[in-house]
């Protein structure tokens, strides 16, 4: 009887871990050979389910093509990279908890990843904490480099703000002065808003109303009538995610693309991917398109193809562009300061610079040292009409130069406090 419960309380501890093992989605990254180093950790902080679980699911891919690119010439100071990638759920109690677990269990060496900036908010709170490097990746709301500003914290997308300077003063001068916003319900949304109302006022516009959108959003009928009642020239939506397809379906349906200039603010290619080219009305900002004509573009298509068989996306966008170039760029950081120390890195990271053929732009990309956010070209595109290629959407119409578009309002409340706290994770 004694053997009897013996042998059930194993087979019961191995169910369970192999359980917690699968809910907690296990170490992404190829398991160290005999002999190996101790391995360097990821830890991948994107969304896997949520409004914003297509987009996490290409921000997860791009980390893990650099991952194993570095992997393929040696690893990362002699050692192997590994990653282990957990849900955030696009909801900031889970991503703190997330974080916390990421650091405190998985011993991780850095954290990467990033959609909703709430959930990048929470992130990086938790790594401020430990003194662990976060890289966000894809969360585009100006407070993450501004207020929500962090010593830890490297934001590599570009924000609200940017992409409103990119479009808003061509758009007054060519569609009008009589703007409506409509607005996600919450900190990208209104961030963003707030940076196109003092970019509209600025330039002589006039803003007629602003119709907010909670999240989840999936019937638009009476955001578009409410919309059609204020008699706006232009449009500008700040809306991503699933709500952003379901909003361009309805307003395709009822013909209200052509009746007045759409500019969404922001427009991530995971977002539109599949849509008719009949919703893909309007201009949008976007910081990187796999059809840009520029030298290493077809390459780094290819290399997306070959490391993502199985993806439903069949060619990269901004979002997986944002997360491959965050995780690539931390990876030379760590190699020019020869340790993962977090103060040895944030200093290499502090002077980045990109040329523009390196990082397939039209400009220099740099990081600003003061609010640890990456400056890069601002495009603006609209629907490619003249091709029937699925994989071809956009026309790009124009491209701006970081310097054009840097937030300024960020560098004044942006305050990067020190940190006194010795990561977890052992160097």
């Amino acid at each position: 009887m004694r053997l009897a419960r013996i042998a059930l309380a194993l087979t019961t501890l191995l169910v369970l871990g192999s359980a917690c093992k699968k809910k907690g989605d296990g170490a992404t990254g190829a398991d160290p050979k005999p002999g190996d180093k101790a391995p360097i950790v990821i830890g991948i902080t994107a969304d896997a389910s949520g409004q914003y679980a297509n987009s996490g699911d290409s921000d997860k891919r791009g980390i893990l093509m650099a991952i194993q690119e570095q992997n393929a010439k040696g690893g990362l100071l002699g050692r192997p990279i590994k990653s282990v990638a957990l849900d955030t759920e696009t909801t900031p109690a889970t991503g703190s908890r997330v974080a916390e677990r990421l650091v405190k269990q998985e011993k991780v060496a850095f954290l990467v990843g990033a959609m909703s900036s709430g959930v990048a908010n929470a992130v990086s709170q938790v790594a401020q904490k430990y003194g662990v490097i976060y890289l966000n990746t894809n969360s585009s709301s100006p407070s993450e480099s501004a207020e929500n500003c962090h010593r830890v914290k490297f934001v590599w997308d570009g924000n609200g703000t940017n992409f409103s300077q990119a479009a808003v003063k061509s758009a007054i001068d060519k569609f009008g002065k009589r703007w409506l916003l409509i607005t996600n319900d919450y900190g990208w949304g209104h961030d963003t808003s707030n940076a196109t109302k003092k970019l509209v006022t600025d330039a002589g516009g006039n803003i007629v109303g602003e119709i907010l959108v909670p999240q989840g959003t999936r019937d638009f009928s009476s955001v578009l009538l409410k919309a059609q009642q204020k008699s706006p020239e232009v449009i500008a939506a700040a809306v991503g995610g699933d709500d952003v397809k379901a909003m361009r379906m309805q307003v395709s349906q009822m013909k209200l693309g052509s009746k007045y200039a759409w500019i969404n603010n922001q427009q991530d290619w995971p977002d539109v991917y599949g849509l008719p080219r009949t919703d893909m009305f309007g201009v949008f900002g976007t910081t990187w398109y796999q059809g840009l004509d520029l030298p290493g573009v077809k390459d780094f298509v290819a290399r997306y193809q070959k490391a993502n068989p199985d993806a439903t996306i069949k060619t990269p966008g901004n979002v997986f562009y944002n997360g491959y170039w965050a995780t690539r760029s931390l990876f030379e950081a760590v190699e020019k300061a020869k340790t993962t120390n977090s103060h040895a890195v944030i200093k290499e990271l502090e002077q980045l610079k990109i040329p523009a053929a390196v990082r397939m732009q039209h400009h220099d990309a740099y990081m600003n040292p003061k609010t640890h956010q990456m400056q890069q070209t601002i495009y603006l595109a609209t629907a490619n009409l003249d091709s029937n290629d699925p994989d071809d959407l956009f026309k790009i119409l124009s491209n701006t130069a970081p310097d054009q578009v840097i937030d300024k309002d960020a560098d004044a409340k942006c305050k990067l406090e020190p940190f006194e706290a010795t990561p977890v994770y052992e160097p």
